[in-house]
């Protein structure tokens, strides 16, 4: 039952249209990718991204803590093809920047990538969703490939350690140099159970709710399809008890209930 609601985890109802405007709307199944659009902006965290995905008939599930995450595989990077495109997190990718795309990675998780064959090293950020293709591990910016020297071999064998997310940074460079462990296991939970783009319809239902739930509130969310009035109940302190407690409500008779960071 856990592994089943840890799929859902994170689910955002961002992904699709209502079939009509007074009902909760049902996410479609896009898998994120270099031109998809989730929600988020730079340095800000999208429990978006967060949902679990197929890629070819592959599953992927992102982490839910970046600490202590050490990987060692076949680096790859992307350029001018994607140069402009959305990445996975809704930022323009920016070949020149020092970022990258992990599988499975919170986004907005500073990692540092070594080189094994030469030693050098560079910190980039996770933005976007990839690679997959067998046996790569990561997929840097064009200038994080020349840094480390793979621009023209097209991979290298390198080491990715998770730094977390970003504190402080230099004055001189704007480089980070200050990092906290990205872990999405703690914060402030909630459960969403509806979004409607008709706020009157979000505020009935949300009343309704309020007789029986603690802390049902309403949320907005706008993207390029208009303005969306997100309904939600219940506030946990962790992920599991969130989890926990949107599988209730769904054997209770609920269409759809998911954890979300707020």
């Amino acid at each position: 039952m856990f592994k089943t609601q840890i799929m859902i985890l994170f689910s955002l109802a961002l992904f699709g249209c209502a079939s009509t405007l007074d009902t909760p709307y049902k996410k479609a199944h896009i898998p994120p990718s270099k031109s998809s659009i989730p929600s988020s902006s730079t340095g800000q965290k999208s429990s978006a991204t967060q949902r679990p995905y197929k890629i070819k008939g592959v599953q992927y599930t992102p982490i839910a803590s970046a600490s202590g995450f050490v990987q060692t595989g076949i680096s790859s990077w992307y350029g001018r093809k994607f140069h402009g495109r959305k990445t996975s997190n809704g930022e323009t990718y920016n070949m020149y920047a020092m970022t990258a795309a992990h599988k499975t990675l919170p986004m907005n998780t500073w990692v540092s990538v070594q080189n094994l064959k030469n030693d050098r090293k560079i910190v980039v950020r996770i933005n976007d969703r990839g690679p997959f293709v067998s046996g790569r591990i990561i997929d840097l910016s064009y200038t994080g490939a020349k840094r480390l020297e793979i621009v023209g071999s097209g991979t290298a064998k390198v080491r990715v350690t998770a730094l977390g997310r970003a504190t402080s940074y230099s004055k001189k460079t704007k480089d980070p140099i200050a990092f906290k462990p990205v872990d999405y296991w703690k914060g402030n939970f909630t459960v969403q159970v509806g979004a409607f783009q008709v706020k009157d319809n979000a505020e009935k239902y949300r009343y309704k709710l309020s007789t029986t739930y603690q802390n049902a509130h309403i949320t907005t969310f706008t993207d390029d399809r208009g303005t969306f009035y997100r309904v939600r109940i219940g506030r946990f302190t962790n992920l599991k008890d969130a989890i926990r407690f949107s599988g209730k409500i769904i054997a209770q008779g609920f269409d759809s209930a998911f954890a979300v960071a707020e």
